[in-house]
């Protein structure tokens, strides 16, 4: 069990379920505030190091309601995409996995500015742009083969399209040692910063869950289907013998028959009354 299957199955149950779309609230509030009063986030919002160093800590979340682009149209298509990954991702890792990538990169982008302006002095005002787009790294990991309409004609695989997401990242960062473009230019730095902790994120991520393809469509199915065949044995097992049991997990469907040292509780978050085994307590997906 490596560290994020720990974290996961002790903090699981702080997990935000359906983050992205709080988060792409959070850019939609962005983008009226800009065109009521434009001033107003940089003053006070931004992800300024100085002003944070200076007590102002609430900038360490609110520069997250930054859209990525104050033009409406692509506003929509890209908050469209970036929805389509978090959800994609979200319901193959789980809510927690999913939880800790994007704050884990939050929390390089916000580490990053304070450590730049220690070093330097120089104030970069880091957002999220780039941490969303290397969503797309994580959703070509997990479905490589899948297919989207290029210009709404051509079909492209991912795992193309993320190659090409990849050289986008690498050009930015290259980008800002140029004399033609980031010589004395502080903002094709503050790109390249960002586009680099972004990469960074994911091949952390990537590298301490070794094996993606235990969260592959593939592998999911087999194992919903696994879940449901040990389902139906237990409970033809259980009234060959006249046993009945007492306690089913509403995930995995494991009783204390068929796993006496299981522990059962019920969740009082769930409406109903749903029990889970000591393994999905905290980590299933509370009904509503």
């Amino acid at each position: 069990m490596n560290w994020i299957s720990r974290m996961e199955r002790r903090f699981g149950r702080f997990a935000i379920p359906n983050l992205m779309y709080y988060i792409i609230i959070l850019y939609g509030i962005g983008f009226v505030l800009h065109y009521v009063n434009p001033y107003f986030y940089i003053q006070y919002l931004s992800l300024d190091a100085s002003a944070i160093l200076h007590g102002q800590i609430w900038r360490i979340l609110t520069f997250l309601i930054q859209p990525p682009s104050y033009n409406l149209l692509y506003l929509v298509i890209a908050l469209y995409f970036y929805y389509m990954l978090g959800n994609a991702l979200e319901q193959t890792w789980g809510a927690f996995r999913f939880n800790l990538y994007f704050f884990a990169g939050v929390l390089f982008h916000v580490l990053a500015a304070i450590v730049i302006y220690l070093l330097t002095g120089a104030v970069y005002m880091l957002n999220t742009t780039y941490l969303n787009l290397s969503l797309f790294f994580a959703f070509a990991a997990l479905y490589p083969d899948m297919q989207f309409l290029l210009f709404f004609i051509l079909p492209v695989k991912a795992k193309w399209l993320a190659w090409v997401d990849g050289a986008f990242f690498i050009w930015t960062i290259v980008q800002a040692f140029l004399p033609a473009y980031g010589g004395v230019n502080s903002a094709y730095k503050v790109y390249a910063l960002a586009a680099g902790i972004s990469v960074l994120n994911f091949f952390i991520f990537y590298l301490s869950s070794r094996n993606f393809a235990k969260y592959s469509p593939g592998q999911k199915k087999r194992s919903r289907q696994f879940k449901k065949k040990m389902r139906t044995e237990n409970r033809y097992a259980a009234q060959a013998d006249g046993r009945v049991p007492k306690h089913r997990c509403a995930v995995c469907g494991r009783t204390e028959l068929d796993h006496p040292e299981l522990e059962f509780r019920y969740c009082s978050k769930c409406n109903g009354n749903y029990e889970y085994c000591q393994d999905h307590l905290f980590t299933h997906q509370h009904v509503k």
